[in-house]
This record gives C-alpha cells, sequence and structure tokens, in this order.
C-alpha cells in the first residue's frame, strides 16, 4: 500500500480545508488527481510529504503511519515535481549536478559524492533522452528541459511514490507532449515508482493513469477507475455547468465547455 487516508481531515484558522479524506493508493497503482484552482490539491501532496500534519484522522504513508514514523527519513522515498521548486535552482547550476543533488534532497551539492553518483545522474538524463543536457547550465534551459531535469532529480533518490505536480504548467504544446511521452516511457521501466499526477487538465491524463480522484473545495467529489469517471454526467456535476469531449487520442479527452 503506497497511501491510505483514513477520515483526514486538515484545519487552519477553525477552516476545515480538507474534510473527511479517505483514501487508498495501492503499490503499482499509477492515479491522477484532477481538481480546480482552490480544490485542495496541492494540501494533500503536502500531507503526503509530510509537510503538514493532519489535523485528524489516520494518514499512513509507504506503510508508515504519521505520528509513529521519521518524516525525514519518510520525505527520503517520496519525490515531489513541482514548478514552485524550479524557483530555487541557481541558475548556474549544471543540468548533471541538478539531478546529482537528488541523491541529498539538497538544492545545490555540499557533501561528497562518488564518480558512480554522477555516472547515475547522467545515465538518469540519457533514460528521458536528455543527453545533450550534460554540460548546460539552468538558464539555458527550456521550460520543457527543466522539467525533465527535475523529474531526473526526483528519480536520484530511487522513490517509491513520485508526485508529478501539475508538470505540463507553462509548456507549450509541442513540449508537453514531450513530457507526456517520457512520462509513459517512465512508467513501463523496470522498478519504475508509483506516479501521482496531479492536474487541471482531462487531455494530460495518459492512459496509464487508470486510477482518478476528482477533488473538489477539500473533499473527494469521486475516486474509481478513469473509465467510470470520464462521463458527461459525473464531469458536468464536477464542473457544475455543462461538459463536452474532445477526443486527442482515443484514450485521451479534454474536457472542454459544453455547447
Amino acid at each position: 500500500m503506497i497511501l491510505s487516508f483514513e477520515n483526514v481531515t486538515f484545519t487552519r484558522e477553525k477552516r476545515n480545508l480538507l474534510k473527511q479524506i479517505n483514501w487508498q493508493m495501492g503499490t503499482g497503482q499509477h492515479w491522477g488527481i484532477l481538481g480546480l484552482n482552490g480544490a485542495g490539491k496541492t494540501l494533500l501532496l503536502q500531507l503526503i510529504t509530510g509537510s503538514l500534519w493532519p489535523s485528524s484522522g489516520k494518514l499512513t504513508v509507504l506503510g508508515e503511519v504519521f505520528g509513529k514514523t521519521s518524516i525525514p527519513e519518510l520525505q527520503k522515498k517520496i519525490g515531489w515535481v513541482s514548478t514552485a521548486l524550479q524557483y530555487r535552482i541557481r541558475t548556474n547550476e549544471l543540468a548533471e549536478m541538478i539531478v546529482l543533488s537528488g541523491k541529498f534532497a539538497s538544492i545545490g551539492i555540499y557533501q561528497k559524492y562518488q564518480p558512480e553518483d554522477l555516472k547515475k545522474a547522467k545515465s538518469l538524463l540519457g533514460l528521458f533522452e536528455a543527453s545533450h543536457l550534460i554540460g548546460k547550465t539552468y538558464h539555458l534551459l527550456s521550460q520543457g528541459e527543466r522539467q525533465i531535469v527535475l523529474i531526473a532529480r526526483a528519480l536520484m533518490a530511487e522513490p517509491e511514490l513520485l508526485i508529478l505536480d501539475e508538470p505540463c504548467n507553462g509548456l507549450d504544446l509541442f513540449a508537453r507532449e514531450e513530457l507526456l511521452n517520457k512520462i509513459e516511457l517512465l512508467a513501463t521501466q523496470e522498478n519504475a515508482p508509483t506516479l501521482l499526477f496531479v492536474t487541471h487538465h482531462t487531455e494530460e491524463l495518459l492512459p496509464i493513469f487508470q486510477h482518478l480522484m476528482l477533488l473538489k473545495d477539500g473533499t473527494i467529489f469521486a475516486n474509481d477507475t478513469r473509465d467510470k469517471l470520464f462521463n458527461k454526467q459525473i464531469l458536468s456535476k464536477f464542473y457544475n455547468r455543462p461538459i463536452r469531449f474532445q477526443e486527442i487520442t482515443p484514450e485521451r479527452l479534454m474536457v472542454l465547455p459544453g455547447d
């Protein structure tokens, strides 16, 4: 079991921002979380990674129960890729050194590392067909290339869970498709981590994400398999307005406002 939320509530300033979350995520079950701004997606991720603590309920992550485990040790098993992380990276840092820093969960390298560590960092870039980024500084990279570097960085510590928090933000159409192709490739690798993909956009939810959560106003509106949730009746109710689908591929659907 990767995650287990049992009646988890998170309260801030006497407001229940997340309410009675009950959800389980099994090993190897790649999940997508869909929600609009203010739904509580970021708060949910902060709970998973131990950045925040449940106000009530029981939260188990990678077999460890919050309140009975070391959060810093648990965080080493979780990779989290977020656009917010990009602003913390030093612009003169080489791509392979950014990837290497994932071994230490640090921004920058402050500890001794072995030649095999650097070799592994470069091989992770190669996994994403990004070996051409080796030797390039961060400020020279495109938005899509930066996301690839950050995903490789997250994989450096061989996490059991990899959280991709709106990874396509700021990408143009072609860069987005390239990134999604690489994420799909990652999921096919031997010993790949379990993936949790967070987005506003249904068309970014690749076929590998067979399990979906719809998060709305701090509560789980629905969680089930994608074939049960991707229908007009459920999503119109979720968005509080009529919707229609536009097919990107037979297994990828874009939700648009209804006619």
